[in-house]
């Protein structure tokens, strides 16, 4: 089943002020208590139980509104379009499109189109992070020992 991913709307500072105040009462729950179910209330006189693991997600998202960003979920298992894959990367398409043919990132192929497995993207990305953060602590060293800094 095919995924939209779509711009997520940033929020204004009404809506980043209201997810603080979430966050903070999500967080503090979470941190003590070892529920497995967690009652949201959704208005004065009703409540939904979602697993504990629901509640984990909802306070990463809102940690994320508070910080004034937008949030887009998506299923592990989704699979992306080549143009939504380099979007999630900030990279162009024929640079994605490079990476799929050097096997840089799994996908599979669907008629002519390509799909790109979310979790195969998420680990590109990760291991990507790594590799640039270690460049740079070895350039920061070189510098230090050169007396550049």
């Amino acid at each position: 089943m095919g995924t939209a991913l779509s711009k997520s709307p940033t929020p204004d500072a009404e809506d980043s002020a209201a997810a603080r105040e979430a966050l903070r009462a999500v967080k503090e729950f979470l941190a003590t208590s070892e529920a497995r179910q967690v009652a949201l209330r959704v208005d004065d006189t009703d409540a939904v139980v979602v697993p504990r693991e629901v509640a984990e997600v909802l306070a990463r998202v809102l940690a994320h509104m508070a910080a004034g960003e937008g949030v887009t979920v998506l299923p592990a298992h989704a699979e992306l379009t080549t143009q939504q894959a380099a979007d999630l990367l900030n990279v162009s398409r024929p640079y994605l499109i490079k990476l799929l043919d050097n096997e840089a990132i799994a996908y599979r192929t669907v008629g002519t189109h390509r799909r790109v497995p979310l979790d195969a993207l998420l680990a590109y990305k990760r291991d990507d992070e790594q590799k640039r953060r270690k460049a740079a602590d070895e350039l920061s060293a070189i510098s230090q020992e050169l007396g550049l800094v």
